[in-house]
């Protein structure tokens, strides 16, 4: 079935479970565009474990997803029949926690006759700019999340061209490893970010990696084991980490993380000003979009060089289904067809033509 592009309003169900965050959202394509986000955490369920744990994210998704969607509709004041498709996140993710969505989806398209629309979890995050501030196309974004970070040129809905991205660990990651090796609470980006905001960024002299070399991919590998070794020297000093060299560390990686993605942004930047596109625009997406003192930099950045820098609310920088419902909005305005054979996907690459950047083994491309 092929529906054809229209501009008539649309109003779709998006279902997101690719990570430990269950979520359900209305959306609608005109004003007043989120009816409802309806977002449900499981930090508890895997704060013993120093990090998410895929089995039991995904029986928590299972559990969730029915009585989640239920309550993003009545908050919404709306049933099924008031909806022209379903949206849910096909990968990339935990394939665990992708199937139990796909499949929630797929029940309710069966049983409600509504189109049925997979969407790139990536997707919806460099899209949601779209969503809060209707940007136009082409602009650049910076995906940054605890799985991926890259530098995407967002062509149209359907069309990314990566520019750069992590070769090894996203930032995110390395945010959730530096808060385990420091005895922080997970998640670890907001907890390394509350500790920085005591801390000294000169104290330790942590390397930028990748400066040294053209071009905008990034790593995070090695600053994770520069951290860990100072920590080391800490505790050997003192006989333990004290409140204020944990305050420094995080400062001085924290400071690291912030020099690396701004440089590798003015990079970025100056290629997508080539292209002289009629409207200057960078935008930031991904959990990593909402520390404080990334914005900054990235503020400051777009301010120095005449580009209008536009970062989402905080509440949808983190994985949300209002952008994966404004996402299959995109897709269905340019006649995509549906899929009611729709799979679950662990690795799928938005920018196809190009070689992977991470891991691609028998289950594809990564990113």
């Amino acid at each position: 079935m092929q529906h054809s592009a229209s501009d008539k309003p649309l109003t779709i169900l998006g279902i997101e479970s690719s990570c430990d965050d269950t979520s359900a959202a209305i959306v609608r394509s005109e004003q007043d565009r989120i009816l409802s986000n309806v977002v449900t955490g499981q930090a508890e369920l895997h704060a013993a474990f120093g990090g998410v744990v895929p089995e039991i994210a995904a029986r928590a998704h299972a559990e969730k997803l029915d009585v989640t969607v239920q309550a993003a509709l009545e908050q919404a004041g709306l049933g099924l029949d008031a909806l022209d498709a379903i949206a849910v996140t096909a990968g990339p993710g935990l394939i665990g926690g992708v199937l139990s969505g796909v499949m929630c989806a797929r029940g309710l398209a069966a049983g409600s006759g509504l189109p049925l629309i997979g969407v790139n979890h990536l997707a919806g995050h460099a899209l949601t700019p779209r969503l809060t501030d209707d940007i136009a196309f082409p602009y650049l974004v910076l995906l940054a999340s605890g799985g991926h970070c890259q530098f995407l040129l967002v062509e149209a809905p359907d069309r990314f061209h990566r520019v750069g991205g992590t070769i090894d660990d996203a930032p995110g990651e390395a945010f959730d490893k530096t808060a385990r090796l420091l005895g922080l609470p997970q998640p670890g980006g907001p907890n390394v970010e509350t500790a920085a905001l005591d801390g000294d960024a000169r104290r330790f002299a942590f390397p930028r990696p990748l400066l040294d070399r053209a071009g905008c991919d990034m790593s995070f590998s090695g600053l994770k084991t520069a951290l860990l070794r100072a920590r080391d020297a800490c505790i050997a000093e003192h006989g333990g980490l004290l409140r204020k060299d944990r305050a420094d560390l995080c400062a001085g990686f924290q400071a690291a993380i912030a020099d690396v993605l701004a440089e590798k942004s003015r990079r970025a930047l100056e290629g997508y000003l080539a292209l002289s596109p009629e409207r200057r625009t960078m935008a930031v997406a991904g959990g990593v979009a909402a520390n404080q003192a990334i914005r900054t930099r990235l503020t400051e950045l777009c301010a120095e060089m005449a580009v209008r820098f536009v970062a989402p609310p905080l509440r949808l920088c983190t994985d949300n289904a209002a952008m994966i419902a404004w996402a299959g909005i995109e897709k269905m305005r340019l006649g995509l067809a549906e899929d009611r054979d729709l799979v679950a996907r662990p690795r799928w690459p938005l920018d196809t033509r190009q070689a992977a950047l991470l891991g691609s083994g028998k289950k594809g491309a990564k990113a």
